[in-house]
């Protein structure tokens, strides 16, 4: 939802997870890890979370950036294939996205046009921010690579890596992986 934070005066996107989903505990432990993920990254190619919480009927909530623009994955459907130069300026931009999750051990497992918003901006080039860390896994163990669960399968088979699709343990290779099958 677009919503504007009342006493700030400042418009926000509000994801909510309604009450019925909120009784699966596997989707609610999920979104809750997505909020914990996102909220230890602050690069300005990857949305911004500002809380998160419980609401009275149960629905769980992310507050985050509120970001005027369209999905890549929109882009793609409107306008078809981009030229090499775009494409490049949107992908060095990813890359620094994922610069910063991956030094902290988060491995987004999702990479794919939807889940890259395209901000327009009036005097420079367009912004690109990484979403929905829904189902990224973080591995807060110290010395550990990052290691992702083979007990669910999750993510998009089109941009997925074949360790991922095999369901092997993953670290930052598939994530890139991913960013180039999409940028292909």
């Amino acid at each position: 939802y677009k919503v504007e934070h009342v006493r700030m005066g400042k418009l926000l996107a509000l994801k909510v997870l309604e009450p019925d989903h909120a009784l699966d505990k596997n989707i609610k432990a999920r979104f809750r890890q997505e909020a914990r993920v996102v909220a230890k990254l602050s690069h300005p190619n990857t949305v911004q979370v500002f809380d998160t919480g419980e609401l009275p009927d149960g629905s769980l909530f992310i507050a985050m950036e509120y970001l005027a623009g369209r999905d890549l994955a929109w882009h793609l459907r409107a306008h078809g294939p981009m030229k090499e130069e775009r494409a490049l300026h949107i992908g060095i931009q990813l890359l620094q996205s994922l610069a910063e999750a991956h030094g902290l051990g988060i491995v987004h497992r999702d990479i794919k046009p939807a889940n890259v918003m395209v901000v327009r901006r009036k005097d420079r080039d367009d912004q690109v921010k990484l979403l929905d860390f829904g189902i990224a896994k973080l591995n807060e163990a110290e010395g550990k690579k990052y290691v992702t669960g083979v007990e669910e399968f999750v993510g998009t088979p089109s941009y997925m890596s074949p360790e991922q699709g095999r369901g092997e343990a993953l670290d930052a290779r598939s994530d890139l992986y991913s960013l180039g099958a999409m940028l292909f």
